[in-house]
């Protein structure tokens, strides 16, 4: 060890015997944040629904009388606010950034809350977007949340490991759809978590079916379901099938999600509740 060290690994490159071993790469949350549990809910591939499943779970977690915070990591295709009806933008003070809060009382931070335009596109590259989401975290002042859930971007690349890495996640919800290739895009996103050792808490299928008008049949749009097997196969449960259903088309257009009044998710809630 150098007579110089000042026993701050993290900035050394020095190959030293006394060098800790392992640092740490979480960040720091605000310093007047407080989060008891981080859920990020994550897909193996782009359009199964997972802005969606993030909506209903902040919705359906807030309705039990939790007080509820979304992250929303997908800096390039930010859906969160408008959902929600959220136009204003995000508010700021001497302290940090404070999320806008939603009509029902969900605090929510989405890079749409600061730009000047919200159909403005954000061209980035990936680590800037990943420093973008970690400020979401580090930067912003979530007050007393109960259950934060983060909404990922698809895929394995630099935002999902700058979440894993960065932020201590407590679980993650997988979201799937029934189409054939939905077994490889499920076992990217297992591996990528265990890899990384971050819980898997379940799997929930999108666009499962559709109800017929008429006679109330479920009809399999997309082929029969083949999700109990997959899920199966990882030692993993389905938590929830979401069907296809203009009424919640209508709401997240309309900006009124916090109206949905399915319990299609109650097992991913249940499960989730008992974390910790």
């Amino acid at each position: 060890m150098s007579s110089e060290c000042n026993h701050d690994c993290s900035s050394c490159g020095a190959d030293c015997s006394d060098r800790t071993a392992n640092q740490s790469l979480l960040a720091r949350p605000h310093p007047m944040s407080s989060i008891k549990k981080i859920i990020g809910v994550v897909s193996g591939k782009g359009g199964v629904g997972k802005s969606l499943v993030t909506e209903l779970l902040a919705v359906g977690m807030n309705r039990r009388g939790l007080k509820t915070g979304i992250l929303d990591a997908d800096i390039t295709g930010p859906s969160i606010p408008k959902a929600f009806g959220i136009d204003r933008k995000a508010q700021g003070d001497d302290n940090g950034i404070l999320p806008a809060t939603t009509a029902s009382g969900i605090d929510i931070m989405s890079v749409n809350l600061l730009l000047d335009n919200s159909s403005d596109p954000v061209i980035w590259r990936g680590p800037i977007i990943a420093g973008a989401v970690k400020q979401f975290y580090t930067d912003v002042v979530w007050d007393n949340i109960d259950t934060m859930f983060v909404d990922m971007p698809p895929g394995t690349g630099d935002v999902p490991l700058t979440v894993f890495q960065s932020l201590p996640i407590d679980g993650i919800i997988i979201v799937t759809s029934p189409q054939e290739l939905v077994s490889m895009i499920v076992e990217k996103a297992v591996k990528m978590a265990r890899m990384m050792n971050i819980p898997i808490i379940g799997i929930v299928e999108n666009m499962s079916y559709a109800l017929c008008p008429d006679c109330g049949r479920k009809i399999h749009v997309f082929g029969e379901s083949h999700i109990s097997d997959i899920a199966l196969s990882h030692g993993l449960s389905v938590l929830g099938h979401i069907p296809i259903d203009p009424d919640i088309t209508k709401l997240v257009d309309d900006g009124h999600i916090e109206e949905f009044d399915k319990d299609w998710l109650a097992p991913a809630l249940d499960a989730i509740n008992a974390i910790g």
